[in-house]
């Protein structure tokens, strides 16, 4: 925190925003192309007496439906919330504007706003008198929804998840090409719970070819959830008539560049892509150094023979190796989930200069 405050005070900002990222973590995958921000007022006494969190594009920001919920509680309490408030005007109000409205004595919030539209927030606050604390929980929170916006603002493309399942000695598939099922039934739930809550979901036309996934969101009963993602091929190829993704709500870009695909993305407000291709298209992202976060899901299981899960990465030397940073290990089932991203990415991406068009004027 960028000023002092008790012990007390500290461990109950630090229990708010842990609300606030619950609120957060609520919304994520509903709020593309605007950050998934979570709220929480806290009244003079130090109770919650509202919690908010981004609404669909064209709803209220978090703080707003916060502050709506605490009423005349709001005035003389504290806002804690997982982005720094936004001081820009678009088609609502700014959210500094509200805070300053309702009376509250301080605004703690984790991770400044990199998006230079509606950066200031906390100047604008502390010249109203307002009290600003800053970097609470900060870490947990550019780890938690807001990491792919957060990536996408400062590099000006979505932010790339690989998502590979695999055997403990590589293989993505058997000799003969079968790979249903590598992992467990836990494990392919998590995925589908996954693809619900990004925005894309990328395979190149050989996986579509040898595999016809959907690509879908389903629960474990098989019937789809609310939200689905872009599926997009990317590839020279043709989808056959008949395969699943020859539907006509599926974009076919016609490349194997990264970044042509994520710039396409990007210009259509993707912020968050999930790269579920096979190892040639999982290898150009890498060696174009477009993966961000690898998610490995992998089988206690071994093939010996078959496709490996990864290929032409542009790694010839070990000198060259992609390394990684591994932020969590756990069980799924009887599988294995490494969740790493390369070492040097921070969770929300380096401190580039920021892009605007990120967020949707006044409905961050």
């Amino acid at each position: 925190m960028n000023h002092s405050v008790s012990a007390a005070a500290e461990a109950r900002y630090a229990a708010a925003m842990g609300q606030a990222l619950a609120a957060s973590v609520a919304v994520h995958g509903t709020t593309s192309p605007n950050p998934p921000v979570g709220a929480v007022v806290l009244d003079a006494t130090g109770t919650v007496a509202g919690v908010g969190a981004t609404a669909p594009p064209g709803g209220p920001h978090a703080e707003i439906t916060a502050l709506r919920q605490a009423g005349g509680r709001a005035r003389g309490g504290t806002v804690v919330v997982t982005l720094e408030p936004c001081a820009h005007h678009g088609r609502t109000p700014p959210c500094t504007d509200a805070l300053r409205a309702a009376g509250v004595a301080a605004v703690v919030f984790a991770v400044a706003d990199p998006d230079s539209r509606a950066a200031g927030g906390a100047s604008v606050l502390r010249a109203a008198g307002i009290a600003v604390h800053e970097g609470v929980l900060a870490e947990q929170v550019r780890r938690g929804p807001l990491r792919a916006w957060l990536h996408a603002v400062r590099h000006g493309r979505p932010h790339v998840t690989w998502k590979l399942a695999a055997t403990l000695d590589g293989r993505s598939a058997a000799a003969d090409g079968t790979s249903r099922w590598i992992t467990g039934a836990a494990a392919r739930a998590e995925v589908h719970a996954l693809r619900a809550t990004v925005d894309a979901v990328v395979v190149g036309t050989g996986t579509v070819l040898a595999d016809d996934p959907a690509l879908t969101a389903r629960h474990a009963d098989g019937t789809m959830r609310d939200r689905q993602p872009l599926r997009v091929v990317m590839g020279h190829r043709n989808v056959p008539p008949g395969f699943a993704l020859a539907a006509s709500d599926v974009l076919h870009l016609r490349t194997r560049e990264p970044d042509v695909v994520l710039a396409a993305l990007h210009e259509r407000g993707v912020v968050d892509v999930l790269l579920e291709g096979g190892p040639r298209l999982a290898g150009a992202f890498v060696a174009a150094r477009r993966v961000d976060r690898v998610l490995a899901f992998l089988a206690p299981a071994l093939l010996g023979a078959g496709p490996a899960a990864l290929v032409d990465a542009g790694v010839g030397t070990i000198g060259d190796i992609e390394r990684l940073d591994v932020d969590e290990v756990r069980l799924l089932g009887a599988d294995i989930l490494v969740d790493a991203r390369p070492i040097g990415h921070t969770a929300g991406g380096t401190a580039a200069a920021a892009v605007p068009a990120m967020r949707q004027e006044g409905t961050a």
